[in-house]
C-alpha cells in the first residue's frame, strides 16, 4: 500500500472511531436510562492494510471462521466452524473442493533459518480434519491431513499421500505419493490401498455438498429461524388459561444431500 492508500486508510479509521466515540458520549449523557448493546465484532473476512481475502463465490465460510489477510479459496471449498487462516506476512492459498475442518488452524511463514519465503499451498480435493495446523507448506491435490496433524515450515505432501491424526512432520519433511506417514515426529508407516486414495477423493465430495446445506441454514434471516423455533412449540392450555403442557416438536432436519451418508443413533 502507497503512501495516499495508507492516508485514505487513516482517514476512514478516523471517521469510523468518531462515530463510535460519540456514541459513546450520547451514552454517557443518558445517565441512569443508559442502555449499551454488546455487539459482536467479530469478521469472517478481515484485510490487513491492502492484503485482502478472496473467496469463490461457491465456498462457504462459517461465521465463526476467520480469514485474514493474503488468503484465496477456491470453488466449492469449505472453511468450516472456529478455523483460522491468517495470511498476513505471507500468502494462503486453497483450491477447489478442499475442506478445512473445525478449528484448524492455516498459517504462513515470512522467512525462517533457511532464508526460504514459505506460504501455504493446499490443492484440490483435500481433507484436512479437525483441530491440524498447517504452518507454511505444501499440500498437493486429493491428499488427506488427519485430525490433530501439525505440519511445520516446509513440509511437502504430495498427491494421494496421508499424514496420519495427531502426527507432528518436521521442518521440510517429503511424504511421497500413496503413503502414510504418522507418529511424533513423523515416519513412514506404509502404502496406500487403491480404495483408500479413492477415499479421499469421495471425503472431499461429501465436505463439499455438506457446506451446501451449512451454507443455505447460515443464510436465513435471523426471524425466519426464530420463527421456526416458535413454531416447533405446542403449548395445551386448560379453560382457565393456565398451561397443562408444553411439548417441544424435534427441530427440522438440515437437508442433506443424497450422496452426503449421515449416522443416525437411534433414540432410547
Amino acid at each position: 500500500m502507497g503512501t495516499l492508500g495508507r492516508a485514505f486508510y487513516a482517514v476512514g479509521f478516523w471517521i469510523r472511531e468518531t462515530g463510535q466515540a460519540i456514541d459513546r458520549l450520547g451514552s454517557r449523557l443518558q445517565g441512569n436510562y443508559y442502555f449499551q448493546e454488546q455487539l459482536s465484532r467479530h469478521r469472517p473476512l478481515m484485510n490487513v492494510y491492502d492484503k485482502a481475502p478472496y473467496v469463490h463465490k461457491d465456498a462457504f465460510i462459517a461465521p465463526s471462521a476467520s480469514i485474514t489477510g493474503d488468503v484465496q479459496i477456491g470453488q466449492s471449498s469449505s472453511i468450516w466452524y472456529g478455523c483460522v487462516l491468517r495470511g498476513d506476512v505471507n500468502s494462503i492459498t486453497i483450491g477447489s473442493s478442499t475442506n478445512i475442518q473445525d478449528n484448524s488452524l492455516v498459517h504462513v511463514a515470512k522467512s525462517n533459518l533457511s532464508g526460504k519465503v514459505l506460504p501455504t499451498i493446499i490443492g484440490d480435493n483435500v481433507t484436512v480434519g479437525h483441530s491440524a495446523v498447517l504452518q507454511g507448506c505444501t499440500v498437493e491435490d486429493e491428499a488427506f491431513i488427519g485430525m490433530g496433524a501439525t505440519l511445520l515450515d516446509g513440509v511437502y505432501v504430495e498427491k494421494h499421500a496421508m499424514v496420519a491424526a495427531g502426527a507432528l512432520v518436521k521442518q521440510h519433511t517429503r511424504i511421497p505419493y500413496g503413503e502414510v506417514w504418522g507418529g511424533n515426529p513423523a515416519r513412514f508407516l506404509r502404502k496406500l490401498t487403491e480404495d483408500e486414495m479413492t477415499f479421499f477423493s469421495q471425503s472431499a465430495l461429501n465436505y463439499s455438498s455438506l457446506a451446501q446445506a451449512h451454507a443455505a441454514e447460515n443464510a436465513k434471516p435471523l426471524d425466519e429461524t426464530e420463527f421456526v423455533k416458535v413454531l416447533g412449540k405446542k403449548v395445551a392450555r386448560s379453560e382457565d388459561g393456565s398451561v397443562l403442557d408444553a411439548v417441544q416438536d424435534t427441530p427440522p432436519e438440515i437437508n442433506v444431500p443424497d450422496n452426503v451418508v449421515v449416522d443416525k443413533v437411534p433414540k432410547a
